[in-house]
């Protein structure tokens, strides 16, 4: 099942994409208090909208919505930073006993077909493309061999950063939460259609270029041990996002850098979810 938030006639909602179009859920479990996708993971009603969507027709055609983040609402965004051995390797770093942890904020990321805003303090603008697990269930301490067992479903993610204001100091913040300068969807796969996270190929393209290609196998730190060392750090709750770490290929260790620039295209596609796709604008004056 494709799960998404949306916005249709100035209203948010959220559904699961069936026919090319979506089944409006939000609208049919609103008077049982589901009123977003991050309230039906914490009501636990992933089986109850399957059933509505096999029986349901569509309420709207895919082109008449505006995507939002495929959680527009979540209680954390947890970034991994130099999971891959290439991008450790083309940053000049050196692979660390655990995992490099940093925030996003969600006022950071817009949904598919958005614009990306190239802010205006900055011209080093970069992509990276991510995998995005999402929380469906709570948990603490959570190890490993039971960690997927907490998994709704899995996104793409461009987890854009600011590679001036990143390099102001060793924290990585201040480069990767400008205002919708990263982007979330299309929408969420649920574990049933992708049971393993390690067998995925991921691939960036910018205006139609490849620049980063990579399977999800090669991740430093998988998915579960990723769950099972966050969660000792908090509890993860439903609709937590986790974004697993970019490949190499990154615009800024190229010669010469090649940033993303107002005017440009740039995609995430993963197999098994789909293609994330955003334009980028500038920031108004």
């Amino acid at each position: 099942m494709k799960l998404l938030s949306f916005v249709v006639q100035g209203r948010p909602g959220y559904g699961a994409v069936k026919d090319n179009g979506v089944v409006d859920l939000g609208a049919r479990l609103a008077a049982e208090g589901c009123t977003t996708l991050r309230q039906l993971l914490e009501a636990n009603r992933l089986a109850d909208a399957a059933r509505l969507v096999a029986s349901a027709r569509p309420d709207h055609a895919l082109d008449e919505i505006i995507f939002a983040p495929v959680i527009p609402d979540p209680g954390k965004i947890i970034c991994v930073g130099l999971n891959y051995r290439d991008h450790v390797a083309e940053t000049g770093r050196t692979v660390t006993e655990k995992p490099a942890l940093f925030a996003r904020f969600a006022c950071s990321q817009v949904g598919h077909l958005r614009p990306l805003l190239k802010p205006r303090v900055s011209d080093d603008f970069d992509y990276e493309g991510e995998l995005a697990a999402v929380i469906g269930k709570t948990g603490r301490h959570i190890p490993a061999s039971r960690a997927l067992e907490h998994v709704a479903g899995y996104a793409c993610y461009n987890e854009g950063s600011v590679r001036d204001w990143q390099r102001h100091t060793s924290q990585f913040l201040a480069g990767k939460t400008f205002a919708e300068s990263g982007s979330f969807g299309p929408w969420l796969v649920t574990t049933d259609e992708i049971p393993d996270p390690s067998e995925l190929t991921l691939q960036t393209r910018l205006n139609g270029a490849i620049v980063q290609n990579t399977t999800t196998d090669l991740m430093i730190t998988p998915v579960p041990e990723l769950i099972a060392y966050i969660s000792t750090i908090c509890p993860l709750a439903p609709g937590d996002v986790i974004v697993t770490g970019t490949p190499g290929g990154v615009g800024l260790k190229r010669t010469p850098p090649l940033w993303m620039r107002p005017g440009d295209t740039v995609e995430v596609e993963i197999s098994g979810i789909g293609t994330l796709r955003n334009t980028v604008i500038a920031e108004p004056a």
